[in-house]
């Protein structure tokens, strides 16, 4: 046999992995190298990232902003309506108050006895007109005899003992008082009892 005969016929010899020979010292170095890159690259901050957060900062403050100025707005709104409604009711009282002495005058003519007939229909017919325009804007007449005195609508200018009277009940009333809703107009000028 030659010796390519042999070379053929001779079993193969299986390579044997080579075992690293490498010191451990410097395995160790590597694999530090290695993780410290992966970690710097996940540190490096990536600009894509950072821009969706600058954007998603700027948007919290738009919504903010947008919030804001429409509270702002509703409560102008709110106000504006408001006072609009004060103003209204104020320039109402103030045409009732510029009437009022005419209302006394009429009541005034009323009480006065008259032989003319006519007259006396003229003047009721003139008080009725008046007091339904008042009811037509709202003004009531505040109650006050037999009622209890009430600071807050009745405006006490005399006191008299009346035992048939209640403690703090109107006797009397010299002026008719006024309210518009809630708002007193005029006070009812009054004779409180006890």
């Amino acid at each position: 046999m030659s010796e390519k005969e042999l070379e053929q016929t001779a079993p193969e010899t299986e390579t044997v992995p080579q075992e690293d020979t490498t010191p451990p010292e410097e395995n160790t170095a590597v694999e530090e190298a290695v993780i410290e890159e992966e970690t710097a690259a996940e540190e490096a901050p990536d600009p894509i990232l950072a821009e969706l957060e600058a954007l998603k900062t700027q948007l919290a403050e738009g919504e903010d902003r947008f919030l804001r100025l429409a509270a702002e707005y509703d409560n102008f709104r709110r106000r504006s309506k408001q006072e609009k409604d004060n103003i209204y009711v104020e320039a109402k009282a103030d045409a009732v108050k510029a009437l009022l002495p005419v209302y006394d005058n009429l009541e005034r003519a009323l009480k006065q006895e008259t032989a003319d007939e006519a007259y006396k229909k003229g003047v009721e017919m003139t008080m009725a007109g008046l007091q339904k325009a008042f009811e037509g804007l709202g003004v009531t007449e505040i109650a006050a005899v037999g009622e209890n005195f009430d600071p807050n609508i009745h405006n006490a200018v005399m006191h008299i003992e009346d035992e048939s009277l209640g403690e703090n009940m109107v006797a009397e009333v010299f002026q008719a008082g006024f309210m518009l809703g809630e708002k007193v107009i005029r006070f009812a000028m009054v004779k409180v009892a006890n």
